[in-house]
């Protein structure tokens, strides 16, 4: 494959064994794949971009109402300039806003999952926002049930290990670049900690990925379609069969940059009790494994999160 391809999800219930190998294939290579057919609704997808874009364009003072210093931005706001890839010298140029699960009352997992912050300000944040992680979880499970059946898994082998995962959707703003010859980037290169990661309807180019040759390819997707990309949970569970690429969102040339940028990922997580144990299945003389010792994924999440200076 010589570009990162997109795949029509429908195929899952028309034509599953063709759908999961070329998946799997997709996977294999890149880390990467464009689904397409999704079902979730463009309005949808809209709404949310309008409360998002809302909330971003109010007064500073008034975001920060909804940062929690010393919680890694795990619910609500984080300022500008704060994340930064692992290895980074130069914060990001972005700011975000994490919404994650609503759990039922007396859950086990609130001690690690605490409950979201809905923006007073923009009253219909809360309805597109949690509307689209929930649309955004369903499809991801669509897609590790393709993953689990290209690996010799159950189809639904995930289903009791995400049900309560402690997955975010995160909306960002790249906001207009005004100087230049800056050392930072929008994002800087990275792989991201989840299982895998949907990204919906980002606003411009920017996205690119890395090959195996080390090439990095430019990935701006159609505009009804979602890029879905491994994490590196997912890669260790795996023992690299799926691997978590690295990619990085850039600058973009001349007045681009003067425009901002906005993107919405949803970060699909396991429960965080679920133990990461490298799966028999991809464990081979060829392919020993890398990971002898188990981490939950709690624990892996809150060592990843130190490394890129949320917490």
């Amino acid at each position: 494959m010589s570009q990162i391809p997109s795949l029509d999800i429908r195929r899952f219930d028309s034509d599953r064994d063709a759908f999961v190998a070329e998946l799997g294939a997709a996977y294999r290579e890149w880390g990467f794949c464009g689904i397409s057919g999704h079902g979730i609704s463009p309005a949808l997808i809209d709404g949310a971009y309008e409360a998002f874009k809302a909330f971003f364009a109010l007064p500073e003072a008034t975001k920060r109402k909804y940062h929690v210093p010393g919680s890694g931005g795990a619910r609500g706001y984080t300022p500008f300039g704060i994340e930064t890839a692992k290895d980074s010298k130069y914060a990001d140029l972005k700011e975000f806003y994490h919404v994650g699960r609503e759990l039922p009352a007396g859950s086990k997992y609130a001690v690690v999952m605490p409950p979201n912050l809905w923006p007073e300000e923009v009253p219909s944040f809360k309805h597109y926002a949690y509307e689209l992680y929930e649309a955004l979880d369903a499809l991801g499970s669509r897609v590790l049930s393709a993953l689990a059946l290209h690996i010799g898994l159950s189809a639904d082998y995930f289903a009791d290990k995400t049900n309560n995962g402690n997955s975010i959707l995160r909306p960002i703003h790249y906001p207009p670049i005004t100087a230049d010859n800056i050392p930072n980037v929008r994002a800087g290169a990275h792989e991201d900690i989840n299982f895998i990661t949907l990204l919906v309807g980002a606003s411009a180019a920017g996205l690119e990925v890395k090959s195996q040759k080390g090439d990095w390819v430019p990935f701006t997707s159609e505009a009804d379609t979602i890029v879905v990309n491994i994490g590196d949970m997912l890669q260790r569970l795996s023992n690299h069969v799926y691997p978590s690429t690295t990619h990085r969102v850039v600058n973009p040339p001349g007045e681009a940059a003067r425009k901002p940028r906005y993107s919405t990922p949803y970060f699909l997580h396991p429960n965080p009790d679920f133990l990461i144990e490298t799966l028999p299945g991809c464990i081979s003389a060829d392919n020993p494994n890398r990971y002898p010792t188990p981490i939950t994924s709690h624990e892996y999440l809150m060592e990843r999160l130190r490394e890129i200076k949320l917490v």
